[in-house]
This record gives C-alpha cells, structure tokens and sequence, in this order.
C-alpha cells in the first residue's frame, strides 16, 4: 500500500503537524514501510493461539495507608518563600 503526497498532508493537518516540503519524501517512505510491516503482521497464523490477557499473575500491590508523624517540621518551613502563623505564606495566583 502507498500513501501519496496529499494523503501525507491530509494526516499532517488533521495531526495539527507541520510538515516541510523537504521531510515529505522521508515521510512517505516511512508511512509506506509501516504499511508493509503490518501487512505482514496481518499474514501471521494466529488461528492456533490461545487468548492471552496477560503475560503473567501480577496484580497491583497498593501499601497500606499509615498516619506517621513527622518531626523535622522546622526544616520543612526553612524551605518555604514565607511564613504566617507557622504555615507556607505563597504569592496570591488568582486574581
């Protein structure tokens, strides 16, 4: 399959790209090889495979939630651009 210049320009557009005149050669091939690839890909004998969700049991392991206590609260008010009442004191940034 082969996808001709206003094809590429029409993608481009649609993909808010800007492409130069220069890079559409370059481009073309591209696309084109992509193309090829998966024309393969399509030929692959997959009728035998089993479906597979995932490669293996892994599950997401969320930590429980513990409240600790922090001690280094001095340090962690040395770091701020100001201070009132013990707490960040920040620029206003809506108007």
């Amino acid at each position: 399959m082969s996808v001709s210049k206003e094809e590429l320009l029409h993608i481009a557009n649609l993909s808010d790209l800007e492409v130069k005149d220069s890079e559409i050669e370059k481009y073309l091939k591209n696309l084109d090889d992509i193309l090829d690839y998966v024309k393969i890909l399509e030929k692959a004998p997959i009728g035998d495979l089993d479906e597979t969700i995932g490669a293996n049991d892994n599950v997401n392991v969320f930590r429980k939630d513990e409240i600790k206590n922090f001690d280094n609260i001095n340090g962690l008010l040395e770091n701020a651009p100001g201070l009132e009442n013990n707490m960040y004191k920040i620029p206003k940034v809506l108007q």
